[in-house]
């Protein structure tokens, strides 16, 4: 019973802690052909676990994440520290390159298309379950004790990520104001991550709060300007 316990509440923040990633994956994933999209979500998400899997069989190493490698300005930084900054940056930097880039649109600059490679959207997407991985991984050692519940939480929570980014992705691509809000979101997690590296640990609680109250504000205007819309002419 205690396993079982264990395993629905690793679960149910495992998906939460996930979220953060869908949203990436939408994004970057649009830059490929439709064709390559699902594909390279299910080829990204399943390295990704994987990589979590040998993160969970390395919980040695992992803890040694969390210990101090250097000072400097009276901060000590540690492995882990280092790998949230890094993604931090990385976030933010993608998440402001393509609100620059959708702006430039808007105002009708021509510009040829971005593309990106099959190959390279996997990289990424690897690249930053890894950055999420880190916070994943250390909670569900300190929820769980036994290394299958463990195991399962994060399978259940790449599963819901597999079956819902497919969808999340069509609806960010169907609604451009979408797009733009959830670029938006990347930016606050990069920061988040950031300030986390750097020793200042801002509640998730407050950044999803804040992410849902958005997203609730932005669903209203898109139906207000849906009703706003005059009736096509036969």
């Amino acid at each position: 019973m205690e396993a079982v316990i264990a395993l629905a509440t690793l679960t149910a923040l495992e998906i939460v802690l996930g979220i953060d990633n869908i949203v990436f994956i939408s994004i970057l994933t649009d830059k490929l052909p439709p064709e390559q999209r699902a594909k390279a979500r299910f080829i990204g998400l399943s390295l990704a676990f994987l990589m979590r899997v040998a993160f969970l069989l390395s919980i040695t190493w992992i803890m040694r994440l969390e210990s101090p490698l250097f000072a400097l300005f009276g901060n000590e930084f540690s492995g882990r520290d280092l790998i949230l900054i890094a993604g931090g940056l990385f976030l933010m930097g993608k998440a402001t390159y393509e609100i620059h880039h959708k702006v430039e649109a808007s105002q009708g600059e021509v510009k040829a298309p971005r593309t990106l490679t099959f190959s390279a959207a996997v990289v990424q997407i690897v690249l930053i379950d890894l950055v999420f991985s880190i916070d994943s991984v250390i909670t569900a050692v300190g929820l769980a004790r036994e290394l299958w519940v463990m195991i399962a939480a994060v399978l259940i929570a790449i599963g819901f990520m597999m079956a819902f980014a497919g969808s999340v992705s069509r609806v960010i691509d169907t609604h451009p104001s979408l797009k733009v809000l959830a670029l938006a979101f990347l930016v606050l997690i990069g920061f988040n991550l950031m300030g986390e590296g750097f020793g200042y640990k801002i509640p998730k609680g407050y950044i999803y709060f804040a992410m849902a109250f958005s997203l609730g504000i932005e669903v209203l205007n898109i139906k207000l300007q849906y009703r706003a819309k005059p009736p096509s002419s036969a």
